[in-house]
């Protein structure tokens, strides 16, 4: 093969990984011929800009159980009794601030308040309130560490979902795992770092591939999704015809073609190519194994619920996402949709916790058996709120809707080193602000980051100029949700 001299370009992407390494190496205060950081990555991780850990990492792994559409935190785990008592009074100009309102309920002549129409209860020895509409997740209350306060800066469903994903509003920005996966590298040799699952057969506000996108990261970062069906990963399968021996000559030689054009063109475009077939090459091997649920007891199925038999839904993602999670994958990211309920929210938050609730808490029960919780942090959560008011007119009795509500809601977390059985923050007694530990999503991924052994201010990479990370230039680390 033909030689060339390095460009400076090219010696950067070779031994230094690229601008965005020296960025970070700068960043770390270490030189970036690749000093080692303060504590060692994980024994078998690989691949990762990051030679080590900033801070003792609590957690290994992430499970990021996504509802998306705003589920009301209201009549689920935010228990209001003045709000019910004032259920059909206007919202009261002095809780609402000037705050503004959708397009959809702006321009109602009337705010009539509406309490929750489902019955709360306290649960377990840390006594966390949990509506009816979730049992299965009020058995578990003393494992999970809710956070009442959570809120946000988007209003609308595009913009917060990737704000939540991705610490930006506008698309473009790598998604969570995409930079887990560019500082502390993979795992597994055989199935990828980044995995999405998404419920099949819901409707909703759509969710699009930038979510779980790389973003101007190197494009081998991006997720992976898997599907239900014959082909759980698109493309990985050899057509008719085609043996692995084949496959893997042909792979061989598309392999120096692509080094080739390296050598002349050092594109970060063409090793995220090389990268990306050879590992879907090996995935062709752990893929069929790791989604045939077959081998699972019937006491694991029951206990994720009827569903877990039927590929695709909330409750066989769940079960795969801990099969992948024991194999090494870091992000495992699930979407289930249908939680917007501007109106039908009666009937259809009904309809969602059925399909949720069981699974979810059967998710955390079964880390928990298999002494894996301890270093698995799962999260439960949305990009938003609902209001307090009612959407549309109020009829005592009947079903009605709400709003999206970006100044407070509740996600929950379990594992990964989080405090179980605490509840953190506390909104106002009208359920519109809040009043105490607020924790806004910049925040809440920086605890996330730091639960894995990363410091948000110190992973960054350069693009056009300017060292970008996933906290923008903002968030803190809860320190008070930490076991």
């Amino acid at each position: 093969m033909r030689q060339f001299p390095l460009n400076r370009r090219e010696w950067l992407n070779r031994f230094g990984l690229g601008f965005g390494s020296l960025a970070l190496a700068d960043l770390l205060g270490r030189p970036a011929t690749g000093a080692t950081a303060s504590l060692p990555l994980q024994p078998g991780s690989h691949g990762g800009a990051l030679d080590g850990f900033h801070v003792p990492p609590r957690a290994k792994r992430v499970i990021y159980l996504f509802q998306s559409g705003g589920p009301s935190q209201l009549d689920l785990f935010d228990q209001k009794p003045l709000l019910l008592e004032k259920s059909g009074e206007q919202l009261p100009e002095s809780v609402r601030g000037g705050q503004r309102l959708t397009g959809m309920s702006g321009n109602q002549s009337s705010i009539p308040l509406v309490g929750s129409p489902f019955q709360f209860a306290r649960h377990g020895e840390s006594g966390a309130w949990v509506s009816e509409l979730l049992p299965f997740t009020a058995k578990i209350a003393d494992q999970l560490c809710f956070v009442r306060t959570m809120h946000t800066e988007s209003i609308n469903h595009g913009p917060g979902v990737t704000f939540m994903q991705s610490g930006s509003q506008i698309p473009g920005r790598p998604s969570i795992g995409a930079w887990l996966d560019y500082g502390l590298g993979t795992v597994a040799d055989d199935l990828p770092s980044f995995v999405v699952l998404i419920t099949k057969n819901k409707s909703g506000q759509p969710l699009m591939s930038h979510l779980w996108g790389s973003g101007f990261l190197p494009p081998q970062h991006q997720a992976v999704r898997f599907r239900s069906g014959a082909e759980p990963v698109l493309y990985v399968n050899n057509p008719p015809g085609v043996t692995a021996d084949s496959r893997r000559r042909m792979l061989d030689g598309l392999r120096q073609l692509h080094e080739y054009e390296h050598a002349s063109t050092p594109d970060a475009e063409i090793l995220a190519r090389i990268a990306n077939y050879e590992l879907a090459f090996r995935m062709q091997a752990s893929v069929p194994e790791v989604t045939d649920l077959s081998d699972e007891p019937e006491s694991v199925l029951e206990m994720y619920g009827p569903d877990a038999r039927d590929p695709g839904t909330f409750a066989a993602n769940c079960l795969l996402a801990r099969r992948l999670a024991e194999r090494g994958v870091r992000f495992i990211q699930l979407y289930h949709q249908d939680w917007d309920h501007h109106g039908g929210l009666m009937e259809g938050i009904r309809r969602e916790c059925k399909q949720t609730d069981q699974p979810a808490a059967a998710l955390v029960q079964d880390l928990a058996q298999r002494g894996m919780l301890d270093d698995t942090l799962v999260i439960w959560g949305g990009e938003f709120g609902r209001t307090n008011y009612c959407q549309g007119l109020y009829k005592p009795g009947v079903d009605f809707g709400r709003d999206h509500h970006p100044r407070c809601f509740t996600i929950w977390m379990a594992g990964g080193g989080v405090k179980p059985g605490l509840t953190y923050g506390q909104t106002c007694e009208f359920g519109y602000n809040v009043v105490e530990n607020g924790v806004h999503v910049h925040d809440f991924h920086a605890t996330l980051l730091h639960l894995l052994g990363i410091d948000h201010e110190r992973l960054t990479y350069k693009f056009q100029g300017r060292r970008y990370r996933l906290t923008d230039v903002h968030g803190s680390v809860v320190n008070e949700l930490f076991a």
